[in-house]
């Protein structure tokens, strides 16, 4: 099986820290490993919500009073939360505003320990560290008003290069791996805000090409296509696998380089044929790697069901679950990770 993709881990892991993510991950996991997360700990541990907090405390930003706020709903109907939305205060430039978004801090952190631990034998020589980032969309349609969006939008991409710079600056391109994380845009593509815009597939594939062409060789590109899990449940529950599809396809397409894997989730209840179908219309590229991520917790047949029924319509993929575990309780971590050495196993 030395051809086949292995495991890809979405990013965010529930432990303390990230040598603690490192070394479980890699003692169960590590013959079947590409590259490894820091399990995005600490004030990462729910994904985007400490950017928010960054844009609060921000001299140039401020709620919207004028602006209704975002109502966050489960895919069962439960509402999740409702957020007041921020903008930019009124005067400011936003193109003269600066974030600190805080990624390449965290991400420097947590590779000093990474190679520390490489060092040691403790992970596999020749997996790459990987750092997963969020799209300028993710913060944007989650906590801006759509007055602001336009402006923040453009100004945090800026911001977030930067950090991308930084962490390019400091890690060896040959070790390291770029994880883009889309989500907002699947959620869009769904409708699934009060508000798109027209051309909205114009401007995600234009947002995926930029990010993604940022990204130099030798240095591992991927996306990590998500609907979005802050109660470790989607927001919406897709119908089948065509907008994963049309997303990977004009992402690929787009892209100034090599894209070297996507990842695409799965439902727990779906080992029907009906939902991969779509994936026969996936543009696949020898170059790049597809991760389905249709592995669950304490579930080894349906995940071997859910295998076999994508296998009908694709070959050749890798397994993962269908998002991070960093909302997940934590007592299933080591049952996650154990059910993907057993999926392998089995293959």
């Amino acid at each position: 099986m030395t051809d086949h993709p292995g495991i890809h881990l979405i990013g965010s892991v529930a432990m303390e820290s990230a040598e603690q993510v490192f070394r479980a991950l890699s003692a169960e996991l590590g013959p079947w490993l590409r590259r490894l997360p820091d399990g995005e700990t600490g004030e990462r541990h729910r994904w985007i919500y400490w950017q928010r907090e960054m844009l609060l405390a921000h001299p140039d930003m401020e709620l919207d009073p004028e602006a209704a706020p975002l109502d966050l709903y489960q895919w069962d109907g439960e509402l999740i939360r409702r957020t007041e939305l921020i903008r930019f205060r009124p005067g400011t430039d936003p193109t003269a505003v600066t974030f600190e978004t805080g990624y390449a801090p965290a991400a420097l952190e947590s590779y000093a320990v990474f190679r520390r631990l490489q060092d040691d034998g403790v992970i596999p020589p020749g997996v790459r560290f990987q750092v997963c980032l969020p799209t300028p969309m993710a913060s944007g349609y989650m906590y801006v008003s759509p007055a602001s969006l336009g402006d923040y939008l453009a100004t945090y991409e800026r911001a977030l290069l930067a950090a991308l710079d930084d962490i390019l600056a400091a890690v060896p391109h040959e070790a390291l791996s770029i994880q883009w994380d889309i989500c907002q845009e699947v959620l869009i593509f769904e409708d699934y805000f009060p508000h798109r815009p027209a051309d909205y597939k114009a401007q995600i594939f234009a947002e995926m090409a930029r990010l993604g062409s940022h990204v130099p060789a030798p240095v591992e590109l991927g996306y990590h296509l998500c609907y979005g899990t802050p109660k470790d449940e989607h927001l919406v529950m897709p119908k089948d696998m065509g907008i994963l599809v049309e997303l990977a396809n004009g992402l690929v397409h787009d892209a100034r380089r090599p894209v070297d894997f996507v990842h695409m989730p799965v439902p727990k209840d779906r080992s029907d044929t009906a939902y991969y179908a779509p994936l026969q219309q996936l543009a696949q590229d020898p170059a790049t790697s597809l991760y389905l991520g249709l592995i669950h917790f304490d579930d080894h047949t349906g995940d071997m069901a859910r295998i076999k029924a994508a296998s009908a319509a694709v070959d050749g993929f890798g397994l993962s679950s269908e998002c991070g575990w960093g909302r997940t309780d934590p007592d299933h971590v080591p049952g996650l990770i154990a059910a993907h050495a057993a999926a392998m196993k089995a293959l």
